[in-house]
């Protein structure tokens, strides 16, 4: 078995198992699950690269939500009402508890933001049929309006960065994300 630890990684790098990428997948997996100390080769950085991707990370999140900023603002609201919406639309009908629970915020701060999206006629509320202390969420129309002008323009830019690379290195970044 040493001896598979040893060349499979060569036999995929170099495409000799073609079709079989999932393979790779599954020895990171084992590697990562056992901690063998493979796992030191496949993975060693420097802290130079690793501090060049935090710093890209950074660039990507501040450009990636400069874009919002600009339809934010001309609804008067900011990222933490976005992040909000953008949660509403995904997962539609979210109840408050999911919303604290994936924004990892204080009840007082999640309040405050569904109260302005209130204000701004963005969201509602629909209780439960069958619990009626759990209250559902949704965006009406000017919710789903400022989510798609936000999403469209965020969506190009996603896009862009994607153009020069194949579906492959695109499902690996997801991946690493």
């Amino acid at each position: 078995s040493w001896l598979l630890y040893q060349i499979l990684p060569d036999l995929l790098s170099y495409g000799i198992i073609k079709g079989f990428n999932f393979l790779k997948n599954i020895f990171v997996c084992i590697i990562c699950q056992y901690n063998l100390p493979i796992m030191k080769e496949l993975l060693y950085l420097k802290d130079e690269q690793l501090k060049g991707f935090v710093e890209k990370l950074f660039i990507g999140y501040r450009e990636t939500f400069a874009d919002a900023k600009k339809v934010l603002e001309k609804h008067s609201i900011g990222i933490a009402h976005h992040k909000v919406i953008h949660l509403i639309s995904t997962y539609e009908g979210i109840t408050v508890s999911e919303l604290l629970k994936k924004l990892k915020v204080t009840k007082q701060s999640l309040n405050r933001i569904l109260k302005d999206l209130i204000k701004l006629e963005a969201i509602f509320y629909e209780k439960d049929k069958k619990d009626s202390r759990l209250k559902h969420v949704f965006l009406n129309e000017k919710g789903k309006k400022i989510f798609n002008e936000i999403f469209s323009i965020q969506k190009k830019r996603i896009y862009n960065a994607f153009l020069n690379s194949n579906s492959e290195e695109v499902m690996f970044f997801d991946n690493v994300l």
